[in-house]
């Protein structure tokens, strides 16, 4: 008799499969509609301007249409870049748009030949060699695994000896009217997302040291809270939680969000008062160590200077 796999107990755990064809449908909607990542983008990037690191090959982890990758492309003229990407459609905008950059430089006689790969693969199951990167950069892409010490697990495996990760993810109060609103059952509506504390303490379990990690948080405003749900659905942030609705949400749901949602309401609406939607992003950096010395039996070598007498 055929035994049927367990389910996963955890109704937040993401269909990985929904994922990828959610963002396959928004690979050509999501750039006008993706503000808030274009700016944590950006920030991500000053803050990269204050780490000197020479890597000799990078990975995009999560490129979405590739603007980071481009970005990346500029800075470190002489690495080698490589797009990651659950989704093929996104995958296939970024390639797009770095043909596109590349001829650009080409007809201004700027630049030289990159060396870029396109790689369609998981964080959380890398299609990479052990030690074969200097850097692993990933904007707003964590919060969709599952399992995040497995994901660190997986940046520690591919990053070599003095490797940086460095990568922005969404906190716990990301959402957190859309949240309140549609509590209406039992079923999943907003994605769990973690601490900066909890993400901190996985960075050192999977081995990293150094970790620097802080929070922004941005308030998006919206008139209404469908516009609020068209703007996720045009970046492919759907629900694709286990424990969502499997079947289409009916008119008193939405109606019933609405009324909810109206709470957050910053002034009155005939005023032209705004509804939020509150995000809470983590940013976070930390380096792989170089590997310590062991003798055979395991024991640790241990260097002793001889004191000076004065």
């Amino acid at each position: 008799m055929t035994q049927l796999p367990d389910q996963n107990p955890d109704p937040y755990h993401m269909d990985k499969a929904r994922v990828r064809a959610s963002f396959d449908r928004a690979a050509v909607s999501y750039d006008a509609a993706a503000v808030l990542q274009a700016e944590v983008r950006a920030r991500m990037f000053s803050r990269l301007d204050l780490i000197k690191i020479a890597p000799e090959a990078i990975l995009d982890a999560g490129c979405g249409t590739g603007h980071a990758s481009t970005e990346l492309v500029r800075r470190y003229a002489d690495s080698a870049i490589i797009s990651l990407d659950l989704a093929p459609g996104m995958l296939k905008r970024a390639q797009v748009q770095q043909g596109f950059a590349t001829k650009v430089k080409a007809m201004l006689g700027l630049g030289r030949k990159r060396r870029q790969q396109f790689v369609c693969g998981d964080i959380e199951h890398l299609p990479l060699a052990d030690a074969s990167l200097g850097m692993m950069w990933s904007n707003l892409a964590v919060q969709w695994c599952n399992n995040l010490d497995l994901a660190f697990q997986e940046a520690y495996r591919v990053l070599q000896p003095e490797g940086l990760l460095i990568f922005s993810t969404f906190g716990p109060d990301t959402l957190k009217e859309l949240r309140t609103a549609s509590a209406q059952d039992d079923r999943v509506h907003v994605s769990r997302f973690i601490d900066m504390h909890d993400i901190g303490d996985a960075l050192v379990r999977a081995g990293f040291t150094a970790p620097v990690l802080d929070v922004e948080r941005f308030v998006l405003t919206y008139d209404e809270v469908l516009d609020v749900m068209r703007d996720l659905k045009s970046i492919g942030a759907h629900n694709a939680a286990a424990g969502r609705s499997r079947g289409l949400q009916g008119r008193g749901f939405l109606r019933q969000l609405a009324d909810n949602y109206e709470q957050f309401r910053q002034g009155k609406q005939e005023d032209g008062g705004k509804l939020p939607a509150t995000f809470e992003v983590v940013y976070a950096h930390a380096w792989k160590p170089q590997p310590k010395p062991y003798f055979e039996d395991g024991a640790v070598p241990m260097t002793f200077q001889p004191r000076k007498l004065a």
